[in-house]
């Protein structure tokens, strides 16, 4: 007999072939199962993409739209520029005509300043010519009176008095026809000269000196006017009104430069110059 018969087996009891099966299918449906939740996972982490989208196909009429839209939105682009251009211009422009409209007014103001002012210094001058004629016709004297009666109106410069006081300091002249002074003249050289000193330049003749300035009347005549003998135009004779009916001329070879009464030889016309 074995010195090991009593000593029992070290070896593990086989299973039975019935728990294998079952511990097999038990682990088959555990994995089974897992798949199956695996699978599910995944699907469910892929599902925010459900839908595809199908670009469109770039053919020739969807080519010719994309053009056509692009030219709409470039000639809308050129219409807005243009537009805030003539926006533009338009504020300039009436910025510029209401500088302008200002400038005008600004000028039309100064002008009729201008014009008033002319208007009262020709006012104050035709005053001052008036009164002087006054004073001159009060103090003449008749004729044959001498150049000393003159003495008390002093020359006045650019004035009929002025005019007045030449003629009576060249009482006593001799009379020569064609004589320009400054002794001797004739009736037109005397009465250019006489102008001469108020700044009126008058042409050499009688004929020509009876057509200047403004026509007056024999019987509206003011001190400084000049008298004329014969037509406008065609006067043969010239002298200056010097008040109270008289007048000073270069008369004649027997007389020389003179102071005269016009009722013993009334002029057919006068005009005046200042």
């Amino acid at each position: 007999m074995s010195h090991t018969a009593h000593i029992p087996s070290h070896r593990k009891p086989r299973r039975s072939a019935t728990k294998v099966a079952l511990r097999a299918g038990v682990a088959g449906g555990v994995l089974s199962t897992l798949a199956v939740a695996a699978a599910a996972g995944t699907a469910n982490a892929a599902e925010p993409v459900t839908e595809t989208i199908e670009m469109p196909t770039l053919t020739a009429d969807l080519s010719a739209q994309i053009a056509h839209s692009a030219d709409v939105t470039q000639q809308a682009a050129v219409s807005y520029e243009s537009r805030a251009e003539q926006d533009a211009a338009a504020s300039k422009a009436a910025k510029q005509a209401k500088e302008d409209q200002a400038q005008a007014e600004k000028k039309a103001e100064a002008k009729r300043k201008a014009e008033a002012a002319a208007k009262k210094k020709a006012e104050q001058e035709r005053a001052s010519r008036s009164a002087e004629r006054t004073n001159l016709s009060t103090q003449s004297t008749g004729g044959g009176s001498s150049a000393s009666s003159s003495d008390s109106v002093a020359p006045a410069s650019g004035s009929v008095g002025s005019v007045i006081s030449f003629l009576k300091s060249q009482l006593g002249d001799a009379y020569v026809m064609g004589a320009s002074g400054p002794n001797a003249w004739d009736c037109s050289s005397l009465v250019q000269a006489a102008f001469k000193q108020a700044g009126v330049d008058l042409p050499r003749v009688s004929q020509d000196q009876s057509t200047m300035g403004t026509e007056v009347g024999t019987s509206n005549l003011q001190v400084g006017d000049i008298l004329y003998w014969g037509g406008k135009g065609s006067a043969y004779h010239v002298g200056v009104y010097i008040g109270n009916g008289q007048y000073l001329d270069a008369a004649n070879p027997s007389k020389g430069v003179v102071i005269q009464d016009l009722s013993g030889y009334p002029a057919s016309g006068a005009v005046r110059v200042l």
